[in-house]
């Protein structure tokens, strides 16, 4: 009997009438593999795999340097970074890509503190993902607590440190282990009564909820490339820039891209007036053109649609975990409100790395976040319902059987 046999006919009829069914064709998956981890790495688009052979093959082997204009390498920058500002809420000349975002956090939460000569106190939540804050401190070791000081609230406690010491509310909209969203508009209005910089990590967002940076009156905001935008492993990042800040903000990292005339190749460096002030370096045209190729699995599709299916998604998994008494020893970390949670499920387990690797094992693959997270990601453009279901059955037989106490399912590998 095969694995579809065993679905019941009220979840296969959910597929049927998915209207993004069509889109998993965009992408290739392995057979007998159901992929919960498209928000830490999303798979590998067809389009994808088409460009990176041409940029190789073609671009690089034959037409070689003359691909910078013939090409439009030197334009890949802002090409691929207006094809995400529209899906963020971004008009034209707000959003640049390159770079990873750590370095674009570094560029903007400097830049955001230009904006603030008065005031040097950085917030952020307790717990934001690792880089957010190592970033801060890095900055702080460099300028001196006088200039930069990072201080932590929990999520709870956030609105109520918002007052006039502040300078930048560093926040990521949905959190990384428990899948909890901020709302965007409701913070970025009450910082800016406070006349607080907001930047906001999009890391977990991009791609799957429906985003008005423009309208929300944001003012800095990065994220990353390889999760729900599906660039491949170590795609280049993006960050965005209102344009009322472009001309009045500076970033430090003065690299020879971000000069207003860089082929004049001037000893003084000019930033661009622009969001390009926020280049650096050459572009990684390999990279940069794998996620543009990438990018175009969202043609035709509005983000709403994927939010919709996501959620469609999560209550499944969600029900179907509920329904089985062998899972209640798994505990939700995700609020249940749609409204309030990303697009992931997390659930808290004394053993969830084994459970993890159990799954894998079972052709399901999850991910783990310390110190006890197992976490699935639910990424609508290629997700089926029956891939929930099959994973949920998965799941519970792992459990039931400990099968996850093996010791080849408890080893620790170097990415956990």
């Amino acid at each position: 009997m095969s694995k579809s046999d065993v679905v019941p006919a009220a979840i296969k009829r959910l597929d049927a009438e998915d209207p993004l069914a069509q889109k998993r064709a965009d992408f290739y998956l392995p057979p007998s593999v159901v992929y919960l981890d498209g928000n830490s790495l999303g798979p590998m688009p067809i389009a994808a795999q088409a460009r990176a052979r041409a940029v190789v093959e073609r671009e690089w082997a034959e037409d070689l340097i003359t691909s910078w204009n013939v090409n439009r390498w030197i334009e890949l920058p802002t090409i691929v970074g207006d094809k995400i500002g529209r899906l963020i809420g971004a008009d034209s000349g707000q959003v640049i890509c390159g770079d990873s975002t750590s370095v674009n956090l570094f560029k903007v939460l400097a830049a955001a503190l230009s904006l603030q000569p008065k005031r040097f106190k950085v917030l952020s939540q307790q717990g934001n993902f690792p880089t957010d804050l190592y970033m801060v401190q890095g900055l702080a070791a460099l300028l001196g607590e006088s200039r930069c000081q990072l201080l932590t609230a929990s999520a709870e406690d956030l609105l109520g440190q918002l007052d006039e010491s502040v300078a930048v509310l560093l926040l990521t909209q949905v959190d990384f282990r428990t899948g909890k969203l901020h709302d965007i508009r409701k913070i970025t209005e009450l910082a800016h009564e406070k006349g607080i910089v907001v930047i906001w990590d999009l890391a977990h967002s991009a791609g799957v909820i429906p985003l008005s940076l423009d309208d929300w009156q944001v003012d800095f905001a990065v994220g990353c490339g390889y999760k729900f935008l599906n660039g491949g492993p170590g795609a280049p990042a993006f960050l965005y820039v209102a344009k009322r800040h472009q001309g009045a903000c500076q970033q430090p990292l003065s690299g020879w891209m971000g000069h207003r005339q860089p082929f004049e190749f001037s000893d003084d460096y000019h930033g661009h007036a622009s969001v390009k002030q926020f280049l650096c370096g050459t572009p990684g045209v390999l990279g940069m053109s794998v996620l543009d190729a990438a990018l175009s699995v969202f043609e035709g599709v509005q983000i709403q649609a994927l939010r919709e299916k996501s959620l469609a998604l999560i209550q499944l998994c969600r029900r179907l975990v509920a329904e089985r008494t062998a899972l209640s020893e798994l505990q939700l970390l995700t609020p249940e409100e749609p409204e309030q949670s990303g697009s992931q499920l997390a659930y808290a387990h004394s053993e969830a790395y084994a459970i993890c690797q159990a799954l894998i094992a079972r052709g399901v693959i999850a991910d783990f976040r310390a110190p006890d997270i197992l976490r699935l990601g639910f990424s609508p453009l290629f997700l089926r319902f029956e891939d929930i279901y099959l994973s949920v059955l998965a799941l519970e037989e792992i459990v039931v059987e400990r099968q996850y106490l093996s010791p080849r399912f408890q080893a620790r590998h170097a990415v956990t």
